[in-house]
C-alpha cells in the first residue's frame, strides 16, 4: 500500500491502490499546497515542550503523496490521517470494526431496514469554524453516487444505497435499495466534507493534493509531499474521541533502514512507527520498544495485463503462481510471519474458506501448464512497488520463475510511478504490489468489490472486465450482495472466490503480518492494527 492500498488506489493500497485516475495527479503535486501556508514544520520535532504541550512524532512507512480525497484514496498514510481529520456519520473501531456514532448521534436501531435516519451532533463544526449541516452530508453522498463521477467509494455504496435525503438542517435519511446491515460499518468510508469548501471550482483537485478540512479531533496544519504532514488538536471538537495530543508530526519514510533508525536508540526522533521489518523486531524490543501487530489481509499480489500475450491464457497465469516457492518466501523474506495464500481472503477473515484452486509450490505443474499453453522462452519484467517487504520478497519470485525457464527481471519503483503507468494505460506484463483491503473493512463483499467489478479500477488495470468469465463473476457478486440470508451470502461469496482463485488475474501470493513499534514509556493506549497506518484516537501520553 507505498503500497498500493496502501498508498494509492487500490488500487490502492495498499493498497492504494490506487485509487483512481487521481493517482497520476497526486504524484505531481507541488510541495507548496494550499494546506501549507508557512514553511515546513521541522521533520525532526520529537516532542518539544512538557506535558500536554509535547508533540507526538510518528513514522509512517508509506508515502503521503497519494490522493487525500476521502472518496478516492486508498493511500495508507492518507487514509490513516483522514481518520483523525474527518468523521463519517458513523465511524468504526479500528480493531473490532464495530460502528459507533461519530457525526451522527446514534447507530440506527434497525440495521435491517431500508431507511436509516440520522441526527447530526449538536455543535459539530468544521475546522474553519463553519457548522456541519445536512447539506454537507448530501454533498458527499451525491458525489459518491453520481453515475458520471468515478470514485473508489462508489464501489462501496452504489450497489445498495439509493439516495441520501436532507430532512432539515440537522437530519438526513439514507434510503437503501434493499436491506443491507453491512452498510452501517461502511459509513465510515464516507467522510463528511464541507460543501462550502470542496464544491468550489478546483475543490476536489485540492482535496486530491492534500487540502483536508474536516470536523474530527485533529486539524491539518501543514502538508509536505514526500516529507511530513502535521496536525494539532481541534479546540472546538465535541465528538466522542477527544484529541490527546496538542500537536502531531507524521513523517513519511518509505525506506526501512531510516524508518527503523528514526525510532531507535536513546536519541530516537519518534515515539511510534508502523511497517516495521521483521528482521528489526528483536533489535527494537531489546531497546525497550514494544513491537506488535496482527495477521490480516495484508498481501503481496500479482496482477497481469490480460491483453498482453501470453497472460490472456489462464494456464500461464496459473503456472506462474504454481512456480513460486511461497514457503521459502515466508521463511526468508517474511521471517515466518506470513502464510502462503489459500484463498483471496486471509484465514482470519470470518468468510474464509480454502479455495478450490490453491497454488502450492509445484514447479513441475507450472512447466506442464506452460507447455500446454504453447509457451516457451518467456521473458518477464516484474513491475513492482518499492515497499520494503515487497522488495524482500521479489528475489524468491525471480529465482522461482528462472528455475522453470522464465527469464525474469525485477523492476521495483516508487508506488506512484508504478500506478501512474497503470493510469496512463502503458503496456506492462506483471505488477507485484502490496494490498490490504482491511483498511476499508472486514466484510468479504466489500473486500472483493474493492478488487473486482465491471467498472473497478483494478479491472481497468488488468483489462479483464470484458472477458466472459469476468462478466459471469460480476453477476454472481451482485447476487451475493443482495442475498438477505447471511449464511447463504457467505457461501455465495466463497463460491465466486473460487472463480477468482482459478482465474488468477489479480491474486495474492502470501498474506503477512504488519508490525508497529512504539515507546511504552511515552505512549499508552496504542492498538496496533493488522492493516497499514496507525490510529491514535484512543492513545495518550504515558
Amino acid at each position: 500500500m507505498r503500497d498500493v492500498t496502501h498508498d494509492v488506489p487500490a488500487p490502492h493500497r495498499r493498497t492504494f491502490l490506487k485509487y483512481t485516475g487521481a493517482l497520476g495527479a497526486a504524484a505531481a503535486v507541488s510541495a507548496s499546497l494550499s494546506a501549507c501556508s508557512s514553511g515546513p514544520e521541522s521533520t525532526n520535532e520529537t516532542g518539544g515542550g512538557d506535558g500536554a504541550d509535547r508533540t507526538l512524532t510518528a513514522v509512517i512507512g508509506y508515502g503521503n503523496d497519494g490522493s487525500w480525497d476521502p472518496t478516492q484514496t486508498a493511500s495508507a498514510f492518507c487514509m490513516a490521517a483522514n481518520n483523525h481529520i474527518y468523521e463519517g456519520l458513523l465511524d468504526t473501531d479500528p480493531i473490532s470494526r464495530e460502528p459507533y456514532p461519530a457525526l451522527a448521534t446514534e447507530v440506527p436501531k434497525d440495521p435491517d431496514g431500508t431507511s436509516w435516519k440520522f441526527a447530526l451532533r449538536a455543535g459539530a463544526t468544521f475546522h474553519d469554524g463553519k457548522p456541519v449541516t445536512a447539506d454537507d452530508v448530501v454533498f458527499v453522498f451525491e458525489r459518491i453516487l453520481d453515475p458520471d463521477t468515478q470514485t473508489l467509494a462508489k464501489g462501496f455504496f452504489a450497489s445498495w444505497l439509493k439516495e441520501v435525503r436532507k430532512i432539515d438542517a440537522r437530519n438526513v435519511e439514507l434510503v437503501l435499495k434493499f436491506p443491507f446491515p453491512d452498510g452501517l460499518s461502511r459509513l465510515t468510508l464516507a467522510k463528511i466534507m464541507p460543501k462550502h469548501v470542496f464544491s468550489q471550482p478546483g475543490g476536489w483537485e485540492e482535496a486530491i493534493k492534500g487540502k483536508a478540512i474536516g470536523s474530527g479531533p485533529y486539524r491539518q496544519t501543514a502538508h509536505h509531499p514526500k516529507s511530513n504532514t502535521t496536525f494539532e488538536a481541534f479546540a472546538d471538537y465535541n465528538g466522542p474521541r477527544k484529541p490527546a495530543f496538542r500537536k502531531m508530526n507524521w513523517l513519511t519514510i518509505v525506506d526501512a533502514a531510516p524508518r527503523v533508525a528514526k525510532i531507535s536508540g536513546s536519541s530516537a526522533g519518534a515515539q511510534i512507527a508502523d511497517n516495521i521489518p521483521y528482521a528489526n523486531i528483536g533489535q527494537l524490543e531489546s531497546g525497550g520498544l514494544t513491537v506488535a501487530g496482527g495477521a490480516g489481509m495484508n498481501n503481496l499480489f500479482l496482477m497481469f495485463d490480460t491483453k498482453h500475450k501470453p497472460f490472456d491464457d489462464v494456464r500461464v497465469r496459473q503456472a506462474l503462481h504454481y512456480a513460486i516457492d511461497t514457503e521459502k518466501m515466508v521463511e526468508v523474506a517474511l521471517k515466518g510471519r506470513g502464510k502462503p495464500s489459500s484463498s483471496f481472503l486471509d484465514e482470519s477473515n470470518p468468510s474464509y474458506r480454502r479455495a478450490k484452486t490453491v497454488y502450492d509450490y509445484d514447479p513441475d505443474k507450472a512447466k506442464a501448464l506452460l507447455k500446454a499453453a504453447g509457451v516457451k522462452g518467456l521473458s518477464i519484467e516484474i513491475l513492482a512497488v518499492n515497499v520494503s517487504w515487497i522488495v524482500d520478497c521479489l528475489p524468491t519470485v525471480k529465482s522461482s520463475w528462472d528455475a522453470i525457464g522464465v527469464r525474469t527481471t525485477l523492476s521495483p519503483q516508487e508506488t506512484t510511478a508504478v500506478f501512474t503507468k497503470m493510469d496512463q494505460k502503458q503496456d506492462y506484463q506483471v505488477v507485484a504490489a502490496a494490498s490490504n483491503p482491511n483498511q476499508f473493512g472486514l466484510d468479504a463483499d466489500l473486500i472483493m468489490h474493492y478488487n473486482y467489478g465491471p467498472e473497478n479500477l483494478w479491472m481497468q488495470y488488468t483489462r479483464w472486465a470484458g472477458n466472459s468469465v469476468a462478466k459471469a463473476l460480476f453477476r454472481d457478486m451482485d447476487r451475493a450482495t443482495r442475498e438477505p440470508d447471511a449464511a447463504k451470502k457467505t457461501a455465495m461469496v466463497q463460491d465466486y472466490i473460487d472463480v477468482v482463485a482459478e482465474q488468477a488475474v489479480l491474486y495474492p501470493v502470501v498474506h503477512n503480518e504488519l508490525m508497529t513499534a512504539w515507546n511504552p514509556e511515552r505512549l499508552s493506549g496504542i492498538r496496533p492494527q493488522p492493516y497499514p497506518g496507525i490510529n491514535l484516537l484512543q492513545a495518550k501520553w504515558a
